[in-house]
């Protein structure tokens, strides 16, 4: 079964609504790649990023020409930039025509590591930059993918679309709610196209799984949950990394947190300091909301309680991330979500649609299947475990380099984005806080009930 031309609904009325009223969406406009050219290098020469004026919708959503070459700068050079970025958008080189052109990373060795790659592939060395100003400076660059870490994105994605490039970033989208904010008015008002990485709704089975909720066959939903579990803190993986203090420009990677001294294994594993990375919940809770919001049609949360700690891995590293951690988030559709982590244990993995005429199963997001268990209304026209019917569609990073030529709007959007940076900011706010988080709508804000 193919999918449709335009698979990904819109997000619901109420929710775009809340999100800017004064944003608007201008058609694309094709235009030359010179012409494309002229314009960033005026916006981006000698400015500092604070002083970028945003574009016009109308002047900056350009689709870029069919026969142009895209040339990309990569924004964060570790694994995720290089083994999944990098190598993620190589393999549709021929397809769609593009090239590396420049690579920022305040460590040089990851620098050096991803121009192997550029070398290998494209026959040249890219351009390297310490900072990401440095590389929005430059004149040639079409689009850029970030991969920096979670405190940074939405630092790296304002800038980005206030010197008017298009852009693909990573999920978390953010770690404070005023930025998140300033980071999407500014997407808004350049008109760029982005795709956040959150590529599970890029996936056939999740499509597909979309599908079958949407439809209506296993009722309407009352609780979504997923419990995702492992023995050890995904960030113990990364000290083994060796890090030299004359290789990295750490107040360029401290960004604006408070200044101290070189920390070696702070660098390496910094998905374990709290400061830099809040956890599982926006580290992989975010995939989850997203196919949740995706495959339910939901928007953003009514309110949000989360409870966690360090229970487990407590050690030398003095890791502040919390091993073990449970939030949980009511829509105003009229269902619950739960998405929980522990890291003590990697018993019991799974996740759950919970519906009055059965259940869906996205244990295996590949291979979704749906039945009629627990269903208190199921009305015998589920028989079985069904697997779900995978909707063909672009993968993630196809679908973004599509876009670029036709500018259209990627799977998923900065309001998906903002829908799942907001659930996970609730949720965070909660854990460090305590109490129950609500968002104000009216003032795009998260208050405590």
């Amino acid at each position: 079964m193919k999918a449709p031309a335009s698979p990904t609904a819109p997000i619901s009325p109420n929710v775009s609504a809340s999100l800017d009223a004064a944003a608007t969406d201008a058609a694309s406009v094709s235009m030359p790649r010179r012409g494309f050219l002229k314009t960033s290098a005026t916006l981006a020469a000698g400015a500092a990023v604070a002083g970028y004026s945003p574009l016009s919708a109308a002047t900056a959503r350009r689709s870029i020409g069919a026969n142009d070459r895209i040339r990309i700068g990569i924004i964060g050079c570790g694994e995720r930039g290089r083994g999944a970025h990098m190598e993620g958008i190589y393999k549709h080189v021929a397809a769609t025509n593009f090239e590396i052109v420049a690579l920022c990373d305040p460590w040089r060795v990851a620098r050096e590591r991803s121009n192997a790659k550029v070398r290998e592939w494209f026959g040249r060395d890219a351009q390297p930059c310490t900072s990401y100003k440095e590389l929005l400076d430059l004149p040639n660059i079409d689009a850029v993918m970030i991969a920096s870490p979670d405190h940074h994105h939405t630092t790296h994605l304002e800038a980005a679309a206030r010197a008017g490039k298009h852009i693909y970033v990573e999920k978390p989208l953010a770690t404070e709610m005023d930025k998140l904010v300033r980071a999407y008015d500014a997407v808004k008002a350049a008109g760029t196209v982005v795709q956040v990485g959150t590529q599970l709704r890029s996936l056939p089975g999740v499509v597909g799984a979309r599908e079958v909720v949407q439809s209506g066959k296993i009722g309407k939903l009352s609780r979504v949950e997923e419990c995702r579990n492992d023995e050890k803190p995904y960030w113990y993986q990364y000290l083994g990394r060796e890090v030299k203090q004359e290789d990295v420009d750490w107040k360029e990677f401290l960004g604006d947190r408070p200044m101290r001294p070189f920390d070696p294994e702070v660098y390496a594993a910094w998905y374990g300091h709290y400061e830099f990375c809040q956890g599982p919940i926006p580290q992989w809770g975010a995939h989850f909301l997203d196919m949740a919001h995706y495959i339910t049609g939901a928007s953003i949360p009514e309110s949000c309680v989360c409870a966690g700690g360090i229970f487990t891995w407590k050690d030398k590293h003095r890791f502040t991330v919390p091993d073990c951690i449970q939030a949980t988030w009511i829509y105003p559709e009229g269902f619950l979500l739960t998405s929980s982590n522990n890291f003590g244990n990697g018993f019991g993995n799974t996740r759950k649609f919970f519906g009055e005429k059965g259940v869906l199963k996205v244990d295996n997001w590949n291979v979704p299947t749906y039945s009629a268990q627990g269903g208190p209304k199921r009305d015998g026209s589920i028989r079985g475990e069904v697997t779900v019917t995978p909707i063909e569609r672009p993968d993630h990073f196809l679908d973004w380099l599509q876009c670029l030529r036709t500018g259209a709007t990627p799977h998923a959007s900065i309001e998906a984005g903002y829908q799942h940076g907001v659930a996970c900011l609730m949720a965070m706010l909660s854990y460090e806080k305590g109490g129950r988080t609500v968002y104000n709508a009216k003032k795009r804000t998260i208050d405590f009930a």
